[in-house]
């Protein structure tokens, strides 16, 4: 291994603990690290140390400032799109409080980019979305969940890039994170729902055809679903 990648794997190490031990709660805003505590902690180099904060700095959830050291900021102050926090989040204790909350945003604008998408999309999208509805309820109806996830991340991902809205598209990621996060952490059934691979593939063929008003409908009740999904204690989809 070279000293590059021993170092990364270290760095990765270090911010493997203390981002969910921020994420988590278990340091309050206005705690203070110092390079040389996690040196000691970790055993790591001042450059590792050093290397591991700056990727915290940069999701916002500390800030270093001469003479302080590393300070833990305040929740309101986090970079909160980021995925790596939510993922962190939704591996911790506060995961059904980031559940919730990712899942308004979703229903905020998953509907409305649906609609935009059936009126937006390209010739490829709209060629791709007509053959993931198909896939994904057959892969759906095996209990195949790994490959079900690549083409559920695939599917919104590609309904949030073909409603042309920057904004919107830019938003990928976070939503790849919770529908991970939901199958990672065993909340999803063995089988995805009927009712919810019928709702995907009738938001895909609505692109496809470009009905706007069906799109949206249809990707609104997807969101209802997993609203259900995430405040019901037994997983569903």
């Amino acid at each position: 291994m070279t000293v590059s990648a021993r170092q990364q794997t270290l760095h990765d190490r270090v911010l493997g603990v203390l981002g969910p031990a921020i994420a988590g709660g278990e340091y309050a805003p206005g705690d203070v690290l110092t390079l040389e505590r996690i040196e000691q902690q970790f055993g790591v180099s001042r450059t590792v140390a050093r290397e591991a904060v700056r990727v915290l700095e940069s999701i916002q959830l500390v800030v270093t400032r001469p003479r302080t050291g590393v300070t833990v900021t305040p929740t309101e102050r986090w970079n909160v799109f980021d995925p790596q926090l939510i993922r962190w989040r939704l591996a911790g204790k506060g995961r059904d409080a980031q559940l919730r909350s990712l899942t308004a945003l979703r229903a905020a604008v998953e509907p409305a980019a649906a609609a935009l998408a059936a009126t937006n999309a390209t010739p490829e999208h709209r060629a791709r979305l007509a053959e993931l509805g198909p896939l994904m309820r057959t892969t759906g109806r095996a209990g195949d969940l790994d490959t079900f996830l690549d083409l559920d991340i695939e599917f919104h991902g590609l309904v949030l890039l073909a409603s042309g809205n920057e904004m919107f598209a830019g938003l990928s990621d976070v939503v790849a994170e919770v529908l991970t996060g939901r199958t990672v952490h065993h909340l999803m059934p063995h089988r995805p729902e009927e009712k919810a691979l019928r709702l995907h593939a009738l938001v895909a063929s609505s692109i496809v055809a470009g009905d706007a008003d069906v799109a949206e409908v249809a990707m609104r009740g997807i969101v209802a679903e997993v609203v259900e999904a995430v405040t019901d204690p037994e997983p569903r989809h």
